[in-house]
């Protein structure tokens, strides 16, 4: 018992400062790219920061480390200050996933750089930083890769709606009320890991080599 206990603390301490990096990167980059299109809707809701308090769903991020899939709580955006809502909200979708693709490479990069140099730190504090690295590599793009489906209310399916001709965009986000227990049901059925797995996969094979 106490050495699950450990365990579990040690794997806590591992993933939470990069799980918390890369929810509080998705969410500001949605802020930010609404805000350079005239939207102020997250900066008035303190939206705009860095601080991972101000993002963090309580249930998203309990369900990560139990199940090692999370999110975090949606950086609120209101379309109506858009110049062309349709395109700008694309863009507003894109920038989350966007920005742990970033950082998954900087991650990947930075555990390459450290495994070459590593012999300059000491091992009590060589060892944490690659196995956060590393987590950081795979929990990036997992969230890139989560986000992208073309569900709503996922980045994917504000996408989809994007690339939709306008008169099938409306039916799209009609969906998304049951847009959660849809991700709920095909993710218990297996269907949503079947296909995100192999990406995921793919993905951190090419980055971490």
């Amino acid at each position: 018992m106490t050495g699950n206990i450990n365990q579990f603390i040690q794997e806590f301490a591992i993933l939470a400062p990069p799980f918390l990096l890369a929810l509080t990167l998705h969410e500001l980059a949605h802020g930010y790219v609404a805000y350079s299109f005239g939207d102020p809707t997250a900066q008035q809701a303190g939206r705009l920061t860095l601080n991972p308090l101000k993002h963090l769903d309580p249930l998203g991020t309990i369900l990560f480390f139990i199940m090692h899939i999370g999110w975090a709580k949606p950086v609120p955006v209101n379309p109506s200050y858009f110049k062309r809502p349709e395109r700008d909200m694309l863009w507003v979708a894109l920038a989350g996933p966007g920005a742990n693709l970033v950082l998954a490479v900087v991650s990947a990069g930075l555990l390459k750089i450290l495994t070459l140099t590593g012999s300059l730190l000491p091992i009590f504090l060589l060892t944490p930083l690659q196995m956060m690295l590393a987590a950081s590599t795979w929990i990036n793009i997992m969230l890139a890769v989560f986000n992208l489906l073309p569900i709503p209310p996922l980045d994917g399916g504000k996408v989809l709606a994007g690339l939709l001709p306008p008169q099938m965009a409306p039916t799209l986000r009609r969906v998304e009320p049951f847009g959660f227990v849809l991700l709920l049901l095909l993710f218990y059925s297996g269907i949503i890991p079947k296909f995100i797995l192999p990406l995921i996969s793919f993905a951190h094979s090419l980055l971490a080599g």
